[in-house]
């Protein structure tokens, strides 16, 4: 179940949105790894923001968890954020790249 489980979290990390640039935290490449804990369906996301200081921290976290919570079979839910490696556009999606270059 757990592979199943990883599978959904991530999917659902697609539908969090960075609110200052309309993008999904997967593909602007905030997303470092996601583990599920066999054992416990226990969650952890490691992930970053795209700059230290991110006034939007707290709200992308809070997106974070509420997505996935709302998840059937994930317990406990960890975010581990992190800086290292710092983030640059060279982590985001070509899809993403050309949606942002075209504003």
């Amino acid at each position: 179940m757990s592979l199943d489980l990883l599978s959904r979290v991530r999917a659902s990390l697609f539908e969090v949105i960075d609110p200052e640039l309309g993008v999904n935290i997967m593909d602007l490449g905030l997303i470092y790894g996601v583990f599920v804990d066999e054992a416990t369906n226990d969650v952890t996301i490691r992930m970053t923001l795209t700059t230290p200081g991110c006034p939007m921290a707290d709200s992308i976290q809070k997106g974070v968890k509420f997505r996935v919570q709302q998840i059937k079979g994930v317990a406990n839910i960890t975010i581990d954020l992190v800086f290292e490696p710092r983030w640059t556009p060279a982590r985001m999606t070509q899809r993403c790249k050309e949606f942002l270059w075209r504003k």
